[in-house]
């Protein structure tokens, strides 16, 4: 097993394994990598229970740790996913909300475990790089969505 110099944990409830299941049916560049059990008893599981799940998402190694319910994910932390059409936003944003997620406004979601996504079209980012007052009719245009529309934001773009 190789071990990446740097890895995002993620601490769950108890279903590291089917978070990164799902991640890893869900986008391309993502897999499931390692399954560790306890190898014995621990506060809140006890031996053969997964403890650790290795996995990428989009190519960023990460460990899902079945901790228990003391620390719940906050949108502190998100993954922020560059989507380059509406077809891409709309497959992510769905399989999401549509696997017993949230939505939420500008882009973000919550998937059923409680971790944050920001699915941002390419050309949201790109309008606000650009400043002024295409920054800023693409910025007011984006505070009324929750799903990102790719057509309303090159609209505002282009005043």
């Amino acid at each position: 097993m190789t071990i990446a110099k740097n890895t995002v944990c993620l601490w769950y409830d108890n279903d590291a394994e089917g978070a990164a299941n799902f991640y890893a049916q869900t986008f391309p560049d993502s897999e499931v990598t390692s399954v560790s059990r306890a190898p014995a008893d621990f506060p809140g599981g006890k031996e053969g229970d997964v403890l650790v799940v290795g996995f990428t998402v989009l190519g960023i190694p990460c460990i899902g740790l079945n901790g228990g319910p003391v620390f719940p994910q906050t949108e502190s932390f998100s993954f922020q996913v560059a989507t380059n059409t509406q077809e891409e936003t709309d497959r992510y944003w769905d399989a999401i909300v549509g696997n017993g997620g949230q939505e939420s406004a500008c882009g973000w979601c919550k998937d059923r475990w409680g971790l944050n996504w920001q699915i941002t079209p390419r050309v949201l980012t790109e309008a606000l790089a650009a400043g002024g007052d295409e920054a800023k009719r693409a910025f007011e245009a984006m505070m009324t969505m929750h799903k990102i529309d790719v057509a309303a934001i090159e609209a505002a773009r282009r005043g």
